[in-house]
């Protein structure tokens, strides 16, 4: 089970999972999507080339488009996932919190900010970014699915760590099989890790009003 990240700015994707290189074209779980209804022109050509792992032909649509209008938050987003898809993970943060400071109204690169966190490890920013994106959007689904998945994994933890205090404790046992049952997680003797969220799809184009 992989925390969703989307893709566009209607929802923005862009798979990772944790601890590991930048992963292969189709994200796990939902996180990669088919071109996304509402993005212009090339920037939905640029999100299916995405899809389909060609990140050098999607980087030069998105480049086209930002030679144009260097702002435009859907390109600028786009740009952030072809950079994490790729392993560039310090040029996808300084993408999406640039996003973040001058569209804080955008619950998507919150989300994907909370993928790059995970991945490094850093689960109580990832909470802290999807608590953010909930607080001003809570029907947005994708955020509330990839929170549940971190509070999971991190409950999983301190099972585990209460079972390396007392191997007596039926009731830590019994909890921490039943996390490691939903999410596939074999035996071990280190404590489950908490995967990294799902990707999100782009936001809507923001409104003359809120571009300027």
């Amino acid at each position: 089970m992989i925390l969703r990240i989307l893709a566009t700015f209607a929802v923005l994707y862009s798979g990772i999972l944790l601890a590991q290189a930048p992963p292969p074209p189709p994200a796990a779980g939902a996180a990669a999507q088919p071109a996304i209804p509402g993005l212009p022109g090339e920037l939905a050509t640029a999100n299916k080339l995405i899809h389909d792992g060609q990140y050098d032909e999607a980087l030069e649509k998105v480049d086209a488009v930002l030679e144009k209008d260097a702002r435009n938050p859907q390109a600028r987003f786009l740009k952030g996932v072809i950079q994490t898809d790729q392993g560039e993970t310090d040029e996808a943060t300084a993408t999406f919190q640039a996003l973040i400071e001058e569209f804080p109204e955008l619950p998507e690169p919150h989300n994907n900010m909370a993928v790059i966190w995970a991945q490094k490890g850093r689960y109580d920013l990832a909470k802290a970014e999807l608590e953010t994106a909930l607080a001003s959007h809570p029907d947005y689904a994708i955020a509330h699915e990839n929170l549940g998945d971190i509070y999971t994994r991190l409950a999983g933890a301190e099972y585990d760590r209460a079972l390396s205090l007392d191997k007596t404790n039926k009731s830590a046992q019994a909890k921490l099989a039943l996390v490691r049952q939903m999410f596939d997680v074999p035996p071990s003797t280190s404590a489950p890790k908490p995967p990294v969220p799902k990707a999100a799809k782009a936001p809507k184009a923001p409104s003359p009003s809120q571009m300027k």
